[in-house]
């Protein structure tokens, strides 16, 4: 297993652009950014494990995934090859959940280490190319299935794509794949609202998210545009305890009110990916962007996560 030595983390100023006084209520933390890594190709999907103590993410051009030993510091290989592994997150078990691009799936890392596909196909053919997932509290895994791992070999295998569009899907606690919106042009990062009543979805080359009303059935309604994009365009978003939605651009992560303003942004040299919170406290973002991993430790949590029903 390559092994990157661990050395002090580089401390680079957080350059913070406050637009709206919420958001100084959370920007209260480390006037510093940590950049923990810098040796990836395009990093991308970071989840952090408490169990593990560490953050898993992707460098996909390098058909890898790494971790980074919260503990230790160290960086490490976790998976290689990955399937041009992409976005990932926890079920209510813990366990890892990983889009594929590469291979076109959906699968669940046991907790023996072996694999196990949740989805490949639809009707007999195959994804595009898993993109991002989030999983529901009653077990249901959603994810988003643009084509880019299929476009070309550099984040996947250059291949013809074998569906009608670009959808959102969810899979149901029996294993059940089912189209819940149809109408993106490709659809990246997803999040639940703090009591999933609500669903953000980002569709990239339109510049926007947009908020979905989620039935009891597992039906989407609406849709409306929540907020657009005023740095490049949206990849990855989460949301933090108070139902903010933070989401990743070309300038840095902006910090969204649930009422859809822009209150404020934390700025990075690198075209950010995606982003995650993690740490004993949920209280760390953890940031992937480009070639390099940062984390800003703020005075707000993430939200629960579906194995946390408190």
């Amino acid at each position: 297993m390559t092994v990157t030595v661990a050395e002090p983390p580089v401390r680079l100023k957080a350059d913070l652009i406050t637009l709206d006084e919420r958001f100084a209520l959370v920007a209260r933390g480390d006037d510093y950014l940590e950049r923990l890594y810098d040796g990836g190709r395009w990093l991308e999907g970071p989840v952090y494990s408490p169990a593990w103590r560490c953050l898993l993410f992707s460098d996909i051009p390098n058909d890898r995934m790494l971790r980074w030993d919260e503990v230790s510091g160290q960086v490490t290989v976790f998976r290689q090859p990955a399937g041009y592994a992409n976005g990932h997150t926890l079920d209510g078990q813990g366990r890892l959940i990983s889009c594929e691009q590469g291979n076109r799936r959906v699968t669940r890392t046991e907790f023996d280490g072996s694999i196990t596909v949740l989805v490949s196909h639809l009707d007999g053919r195959r994804l595009n190319s898993p993109n991002d997932v989030v999983v529901k509290r009653d077990g249901s895994i959603w994810f988003t299935d643009p084509p880019y791992g299929i476009t070309s070999n550099y984040e996947g295998h250059a291949a013809e794509q074998e569906l009608d569009g670009c959808h959102v899907y969810r899979i149901s606690p029996d294993g059940d794949l089912t189209v819940v919106a149809d109408d993106f042009v490709r659809p990246n990062g997803l999040a639940f609202s703090l009591d999933e009543s609500q669903l953000y979805v980002v569709d990239t080359p339109q510049r926007h998210i947009r908020r979905f009303d989620v039935k009891d059935d597992g039906r989407l309604a609406g849709g409306e545009v929540f907020a657009p994009c005023e740095a490049g365009v949206f990849d990855g978003i989460r949301l933090d305890a108070a139902g903010r939605i933070w989401a990743a651009t070309h300038e840095g992560v902006h910090c969204f009110d649930p009422d859809g303003t822009l209150i404020g942004k934390l700025l990075i040299p690198d075209v950010v990916s995606n982003l995650c919170f993690g740490g004993p406290k949920r209280n760390r973002l953890f940031i992937t962007a480009t070639t390099s991993v940062y984390s800003w430790l703020l005075t707000t949590d993430g939200a629960p996560p579906p194995y946390d029903h408190g």
